[in-house]
């Protein structure tokens, strides 16, 4: 699998150094999404049924697939009838993550949120499972999470409809992309955490709970002064309405 681009295109490389893409979490990693997007049973798994194609069909499709993508994000097919292309990852990770740093690659002491939204475009072949991606993503951003944790999802509008499914770890995403096309409104790929309905605390560190102990207190302080200030304004307004009710001394 290999990675080649800049920041400013959203195309990573394993071989560029790595940039800073997170920042220090200032909300709750209990933070719920925000239910514009559901996720649903896979309602496309019928169509995808056949999870091979001779190479002859295989090039007839990538020659389509060129033919309509309007980059230069376009796919290869090798003498070995393995293809290579490209597909673009969005970030959306409502937890903090631990990231490795320091010069001997120690694992940081603090929390982290990636940014969310951010595309990252992967250079890979049609041999890469979902797994693969999920854990070379995961290095590129320096993150030393157990890739457990994550789950790959594509995201396709049917309808008028947008639907959310899981990924399993052995599919392929470029298979997925070939047969979608290259339109972004038939597939894209969102990183996310596993979604189990709660939060699974045993497959986190100890100093990983040490952080979010950390960031819970320093939010549980912010939250604390914000309604210090905001009733103390209160107060100081009622204070003024009295004295107006009572005139001049």
């Amino acid at each position: 699998m290999t990675w080649n681009s800049t920041m400013s295109s959203g195309y990573s490389s394993l071989e560029d150094d790595s940039e800073e893409y997170f920042f220090t979490a200032r909300t709750s990693f209990f933070k719920k999404p925000s239910g514009k997007v559901t996720e649903i049973k896979d309602v496309e798994k019928e169509r995808e049924i056949r999870t091979e194609f001779s190479t002859e069909e295989i090039r007839q499709r990538i020659t389509q697939y060129n033919a309509l993508t309007r980059d230069y994000l376009k796919m290869t097919l090798n003498p070995s009838s393995v293809y290579t292309g490209f597909i673009k990852v969005t970030i959306d990770l409502r937890r903090p993550v631990t990231v490795r740093g320091g010069q001997k690659g120690g694992v940081t002491q603090e929390a982290f949120y990636l940014t969310r939204g951010v595309d990252k475009t992967l250079h890979i072949s049609s041999e890469n499972t979902v797994k693969q991606v999920i854990v070379a993503l995961l290095n590129k951003f320096m993150v030393a999470d157990n890739p457990a944790k994550f789950a790959l999802y594509k995201r396709y509008h049917r309808e008028e409809q947008v639907y959310v499914c899981k990924l399993a770890d052995g599919e392929k995403p470029l298979f997925l992309r070939l047969v979608a096309g290259p339109d972004p409104s038939m597939l894209s790929f969102v990183l996310r955490e596993q979604q189990s309905g709660e939060v699974m605390w045993d497959a986190f560190s100890i100093p990983e709970l040490r952080n979010f102990l950390q960031i819970l207190k320093k939010e549980e302080a912010e939250q604390r002064e914000t309604i210090i200030r905001r009733y103390e304004s209160y107060r100081q307004r009622l204070q003024e309405a009295l004295n107006e009710l009572r005139g001049p001394p």
